[in-house]
């Protein structure tokens, strides 16, 4: 059968099945109003889910055919590319979702300021400086404080300090709005 057959066969199935699935907890979809989340997001895994049985070459013909659609659709059809959980695959991921969100930033720079705030530990936590003496200590690989992370958290990661990608994008979202890019950051900010 044509891929184009296929596609909407595919797309079908997933409408139908979605409203009586319970979607597992993502975070929400762009575009998408929030009584029609839990099927959206039952419509993207299926749709992944189906897409990832196809042979590779025809994976990337369901990619370029889902380009064309309008959003919401492409966003809940296209496939985030798969990052190694370590300092590159989160360093990586944070620069996939800031491209997303038009965040500045280079996977250098980022490097650079994790390997001087953190050491590349996501674990870190500094108990010594201001911050902790005012009882906010700073957190995670690029050493966030808890208000700079909560206003500066990036949809698309999860509202966690501690995990490695929203710790990365916060402090990229942070810096490009104080900085102009965490590329032009080169000490303490």
């Amino acid at each position: 059968m044509p891929l184009k057959r296929l596609i909407p066969l595919a797309v079908l199935a997933a409408v139908v099945a979605a409203p009586a699935a319970q979607a597992a907890a993502q975070d929400p979809i762009a575009g998408v109003p929030n009584e029609l989340q839990a099927p959206a997001q039952q419509f993207q895994q299926t749709a992944e889910q189906w897409q990832q049985g196809l042979p590779q070459d025809q994976q990337g013909q369901v990619q370029q055919a889902v380009q064309g659609l309008p959003q919401p659709f492409a966003q809940m059809l296209t496939l985030p590319p798969k990052f190694a959980d370590d300092l590159d695959g989160w360093i990586r991921n944070a620069l996939f979702v800031m491209n997303q969100r038009g965040i500045p930033g280079s996977y250098d720079g980022i490097f650079r300021n994790i390997m001087r705030e953190s050491g590349g530990n996501p674990a870190a936590i500094n108990l010594y400086d201001s911050n902790a003496a005012a009882g906010i200590p700073s957190k995670g690989l690029l050493q966030v404080i808890d208000p700079t992370f909560n206003a500066y958290h990036v949809e698309g990661t999860p509202f966690d300090i501690w995990n490695p990608v929203s710790n990365i994008a916060a402090a990229c979202n942070y810096a490009a709005h104080r900085y102009g890019s965490i590329d032009n950051v080169f000490s303490a900010y």
